[in-house]
């Protein structure tokens, strides 16, 4: 398969966490669903959850009892996740397939890789090294500046701490939002249809790649410097 080198290559690829390099969404699901049987309630089918986990508590809370920011017991309930969250995180979380043998092809072509991603340092900081994303070369989590994504300074700052230009990132992500950062940032962008994805179409999205493994994104990075070495 071929690739258009419509890009110059890369010299990092950064990643969002959740529903991208790792599929958390099993431990955000029981951290939800223990707080509905807290209240007496059935646990809300796994199949409900799973595509909203890229949103956090916003995502799990809406799909679990129906309320959202702003609405009577949201934050209640924010609060009581985080907690159960925290003291679960990676019981059945993992690596998605293929991700390991990605990052190994990265580091082998002399690119440096780095974590971006919405989630509070609380959490973000134990739990990478407990999967096996200790060698990352940056973790920028959500309140590591002053504005999450869709707002581009988690990106920039991640492009800052390995000393690069934002233009020499690639920013790989499963959320709109991810996109929207990227490109403000003034990255490549690449939505990975591996990871939750949500409710909207990434076809929708903009970003410049739309690929569905980690395979064909370390294809697609080697096809790209390939050609701009020939170019």
């Amino acid at each position: 398969m071929t690739f258009p080198a419509r890009f110059p290559a890369p010299r990092a690829v950064l990643f969002d966490l959740d529903g991208t390099l790792a599929d958390t969404a099993p431990d955000l699901a029981a951290a939800v669903n223990w707080l509905r049987t807290e209240r007496g309630l059935d646990p809300t089918p796994y199949e409900i959850l799973r595509p909203t986990a890229s949103a956090g508590a916003r995502g799990m809370i809406g799909a679990a009892f129906g309320l959202a920011p702003g609405d009577e017991g949201y934050e209640e309930l924010r609060l009581a996740w985080f907690d159960r969250y925290q003291s679960a995180m990676a019981v059945h979380s993992t690596l998605f397939d293929g991700i390991g043998e990605l990052l190994d092809g990265i580091a082998a072509a002399g690119m440096a890789w780095g974590i971006v991603t919405n989630k509070p340092e609380r959490f973000t900081n134990p739990l990478v090294p407990q999967i096996g994303l200790a060698h990352a070369g940056c973790i920028v989590s959500g309140d590591t500046t002053p504005h999450p994504k869709p707002h581009p300074a988690p990106l920039l700052e991640g492009a800052r701490r390995l000393n690069l230009e934002p233009s020499q990132c690639w920013y790989v992500g499963d959320d709109l939002r991810d996109i929207e950062a990227g490109r403000a940032a003034g990255m490549v962008t690449v939505a990975c249809n591996w990871g939750y994805c949500g409710s909207i179409d990434p076809a929708t999205w903009g970003a410049d790649y739309q690929l569905d493994t980690p395979q064909h994104l370390l294809a697609t990075l080697r096809e790209v410097a390939q050609a701009v070495r020939v170019a």
